[in-house]
């Protein structure tokens, strides 16, 4: 994926995620009896032990790890068995110093910074290797293995998928594709006004993010850099006028 453009995003929709978000769709209106197995998994990931659930259906058309957005996240159990009642094997983890996974959790609520480049590398090191964790337990090695997630995910996911080539596709839910400092420039000016889109428009709130001084100083992140040497499919959904991203 050499360039990202709203028409490279439109054609990535095709792609299989797309099929997984309407299957799951399909699965809210049509009650499925379950058709998978689980198995808790530990695993390591930076000399830190982590604990996950595989979700491994009948017939697997395809895989995902799930990866985890800014807060306290331990592994997301309901979004798992929508996609594993629809053929999708799910790898869902703790995040690591949250539930049973070791390590340490960053973030504003026990006052450390949790959108450095260092932490979303650790945390792209942690998805990168439940990503090997998933990829050993499918017994046929032809069944695609993507990452989806959303938030902070958006940063996470690129930066784990250029390290690990058994990515073979991402979805991602309200996932910046612009830098961190960008991103939270545009949240400190919104500042969570819901009818923030009432008085403002696209062209103001892009100065603002561009140019209004930061307010915290950190190694910052730009996701294209690592999107720019990838050339996976990906598909990114956003919703309409955000206030957050």
């Amino acid at each position: 994926m050499k360039t990202i453009n709203k028409l490279t995003i439109k054609h990535f929709s095709k792609n299989l995620l797309l099929i997984l978000f309407l299957l799951s769709t399909i699965t809210q209106i049509f009650a499925i009896p379950p058709t998978f197995t689980t198995k808790n998994i530990k695993f390591l990931s930076q000399g830190d032990s982590l604990a996950g659930t595989i979700y491994k259906p009948d017939h697997i058309s395809a895989a995902v790890v799930l990866i985890h957005g800014s807060g306290q996240e331990k592994r997301m159990t309901e979004f798992a068995t929508l996609l594993a009642n629809n053929g999708i094997a799910v790898f869902t983890y703790d995040k690591r110093g949250v539930g049973e996974s070791g390590g340490i959790y960053a973030g504003p609520e026990v006052g450390t910074n949790n959108v450095d480049a260092a932490n979303l590398n650790l945390l792209s090191l942690d998805a990168s290797a439940a990503v090997d964790v998933l990829s050993k337990y499918l017994s046929n090695k032809k069944i695609p293995v993507g990452l989806t997630g959303g938030s902070q995910a958006g940063w996470i996911i690129p930066l784990a998928a250029e390290k690990n080539k058994k990515v073979k596709f991402m979805a991602i839910f309200s996932g910046a594709l612009i830098t961190v400092k960008e991103q939270l420039r545009f949240q400190f000016y919104t500042n969570g006004n819901t009818k923030f889109w009432d008085t403002h428009t696209e062209e103001d709130a892009r100065k603002h993010t561009m140019t209004d001084p930061d307010r915290y100083e950190f190694t910052d992140v730009d996701p294209m850099d690592a999107l720019s040497k990838l050339s996976i499919p990906g598909l990114w959904i956003f919703g309409g006028k955000d206030i957050q991203v």
